[in-house]
């Protein structure tokens, strides 16, 4: 007989691991099972494979071309062994990149956006063609004082954040942005995070970048995520700049957290 726990109310505005109850001085079978359920998913998500032929084409329908490339790691199980490999491509994927990279003279890239699977290319398969559906109309709705520059998009297998800095700066763009599969937690094995950087290049370290996550359905929305990453990308763009020195001052979010009424914020 399973005894309910009587803050079950909280339950409602969080998919953790709160008020399971209890069957004598145990879990209850139910909550135990989705425990199993929630590390095997996210097990598979670490495991997972990028499915380059069926993302090819959901990004290239967006209107921007879309470059294949791979880390310096050769295969998941070295991806997962050897973290440095995945901060670097190989060397085909960084000879690709320097054939795309403007003419001396030409006006360089403003944004490269890289597509890579990190530690769940099951969030890139669900969510990274979603989220840049929202955000390349808003760049190119900037208009032509405020126009983007747009790389090709890569796709890099078996990559980590910083592969993103030697994408940039093979390309020689002046921001780059890497939406990528977030370590999966229990409840989130499709977690997308988007982390972007001014002036790519490598070396560059982690307080030097921005950072959105949890990008997934039951997290914060695509489309919310699309409108934060163009406001801060305009401000990066602007002062010329990111990372500590560059703050995220929108409000999005806030209304909904005023709009819990009162009777639904137990323990009192």
């Amino acid at each position: 007989m399973t005894t309910p726990a009587n803050w079950n109310q909280l339950r409602a505005f969080t998919d953790a691991r709160i008020a399971l109850g209890r069957a004598g001085v145990s879990q209850p079978t139910r909550a135990h099972l989705a425990f199993q359920l929630a590390h095997a998913q996210a097990r598979d998500a670490v495991h997972g494979q990028l499915d380059v032929s069926g993302l090819q084409p959901a990004l290239e329908a967006l209107g921007q071309r879309a470059v294949h490339l791979h880390s310096a790691a050769p295969d998941r199980a070295h991806y997962l062994q050897r973290p440095d490999w995945g901060r670097r491509l190989n060397e085909a994927s960084r000879e690709k990149l320097l054939a795309l990279r403007p003419a001396e003279g030409a006006a360089p890239f403003d944004l490269a956006v890289v597509v890579a699977d990190g530690l769940s290319p099951l969030a890139v398969q669900r969510h990274a063609p979603a989220l840049l559906a929202h955000l390349l109309p808003l760049l190119r709705a900037d208009g032509a004082t405020q126009s983007w520059h747009l790389a090709p998009l890569a796709m890099v297998e078996q990559a980590r954040v910083a592969v993103g800095d030697e994408v940039g700066e093979c390309l020689g763009a002046r921001c780059v942005l890497v939406l990528i599969g977030e370590r999966p937690g229990l409840s989130s094995p499709d977690s997308l995070g988007g982390y972007f950087t001014w002036a790519p290049r490598v070396g560059r370290s982690d307080a030097e970048r921005n950072c959105i996550s949890n990008v997934r359905d039951a997290g914060l929305a695509p489309e919310k995520a699309a409108r934060k990453l163009h406001t801060l990308l305009c401000e990066a763009r602007r002062r010329e700049l990111s990372g500590i020195a560059l703050k995220d001052e929108s409000t999005d979010g806030l209304d909904h957290a005023k709009g819990i009424p009162p009777e639904k914020l137990p323990l009192r």
